[in-house]
């Protein structure tokens, strides 16, 4: 046998990524911007932070899948916006 692995799946709920809202409204920023409006999206730095500490896990710990939400988040498809 080969040396140990871990595999860990991380999937991220919104992020708020500039390159992602505009390539997905074709450049429009004003209808970029209202994605996020009315709730605190995640960060890249968010997602990064959960990554290390999943690395930083002892070797005997695998997390086999970490889930990482904004709070207002609840699933995929529904977000508690403020004044929505």
């Amino acid at each position: 046998m080969g040396e140990p692995i871990r595999i860990i799946e991380v999937a991220p709920g919104a992020v708020a990524t500039e390159e992602f809202s505009l390539t997905r409204f074709s450049g429009d920023a004003e209808r970029a911007k209202k994605v996020y409006e009315g709730y605190q999206p995640l960060h890249g730095e968010d997602v990064a932070e959960s990554i290390e500490w999943a690395l930083g896990r002892p070797e005997h710990v695998n997390v086999d899948l970490m889930v990482v939400r904004p709070r207002d988040q609840a699933s995929s498809s529904k977000i508690a916006k403020k004044g929505a």
